[in-house]
């Protein structure tokens, strides 16, 4: 969301008095009757202060979709980041001032053409009081747009066409070393309000098939009653992008967690994306001499794979899986 440089109050009313001051200045200059200058000369400077501003304003929210018209995701990076009440409410501030700056540009353009041209100057005043009221009650507005650009800024581009695959595991399991053999290139990385260690965003194409991989580092990679509530939101976010997800074993337990707490994370990724195919990867298998102990889960869960993403193996089966993953078609509330 490209959200402009938001001015300050202070900021606006500069530039609007000042390009009204320099159009005031320049009829100055030309030939009017005497008794029509003064008139001409005050009703310009306040029309054209208030254009100004308005062009300003009107700028900053033709800029900012219509939420409601976004994918279901960005809706809930919105909500998570800034909040999506609040940004209405600012953007409803903005509207409200553009309006009533609309409306004091007709009035004492009216004004100042019936009166005397003596009293031109006291309505001039007078109207530019009323322009800095108004300009100062969306300050709070303002301040809070100012705010979302710069929490905006990095919201990651989605290709909401391409099959997307969601990573998901424990911490050092392999995640990112998968995401990079698959991808075949360093993914994008993007600030993320999720998490601070920000996503990764992988793509490859495969026999003209456009596949997106979602790395979320600490996300969904510990217990779902340790979560917060962004984590949280986080996961109903990504469920609406989701079309498969591979949850990663690390097989050897050297990331520090036991098989057992790695298989119980997954019983409670496959509760919450319980509409979403889940793939099953043991990762690590060359640190492994035994694998027993590995065989008594995988013996629960169907088509596991074995791998060693460092090494490059199981990179072809996985690939395979992938090729096969279908986009989910969600529901009519979730149609973007």
């Amino acid at each position: 969301m490209m959200i402009p440089t938001i001015p300050t109050p202070d900021e606006l009313l500069d530039k609007g008095f000042s390009r009204g001051k320099k159009q005031a200045d320049l009829m100055r200059t030309q030939k009017i009757p005497k008794h029509l200058k003064g008139k001409r000369i005050e009703e310009r400077r306040v029309i054209t202060s208030c254009q100004v501003i308005k062009d300003k304003l009107k700028s900053i929210l033709d800029s900012v979709p219509d939420i409601e018209d976004l994918p279901p995701f960005y809706q809930d990076y919105i909500d998570i980041t800034v909040g999506v009440d609040d940004m209405k409410q600012a953007l409803g501030g903005l509207n409200w001032a553009y309006g009533i700056l609309t409306q004091l540009e007709k009035e004492y353009g009216s004004k100042i053409r019936k009166n005397p041209s003596e009293k031109a100057t006291t309505l001039q005043k007078q109207a530019y009081g009323r322009i800095a009221s108004v300009v100062n009650k969306i300050k709070k507005d303002l301040d809070f747009l100012d705010f979302a650009k710069a929490n905006l800024r990095n919201m990651p581009t989605i290709d909401f066409d391409a099959t997307t695959i969601v990573i998901a595991g424990f911490p050092n399991v392999g995640k990112s070393t998968l995401l990079n053999q698959i991808s075949g290139a360093d993914p994008q990385i993007a600030n993320y309000p999720f998490t601070t260690k920000g996503i990764q965003i992988g793509h490859v194409e495969r026999h003209w098939k456009s596949i997106q991989i979602i790395d979320t580092p600490g996300l969904l990679d510990r217990p779902v009653l340790e979560m917060n509530d962004i984590e949280l939101n986080a996961i109903v976010a990504l469920e609406h992008l989701a079309d498969a997800i591979l949850f990663i074993f690390d097989a050897s337990e050297t990331c520090g967690f036991g098989l057992e707490s790695q298989y119980n994370l997954l019983k409670q990724i496959e509760k919450i994306f319980d509409n979403i195919p889940v793939i099953y990867l043991f990762n690590k298998m060359d640190l492994i001499e035994d694998t027993s102990y590995v065989e008594q889960y995988v013996d629960e869960l169907d088509n596991s794979i074995f791998i060693s993403a460092i090494e490059g193996e199981g990179i072809d089966k996985i690939n395979k899986v992938l090729d096969s993953v279908k986009k989910i078609e969600r529901n009519e509330e979730e149609e973007y």
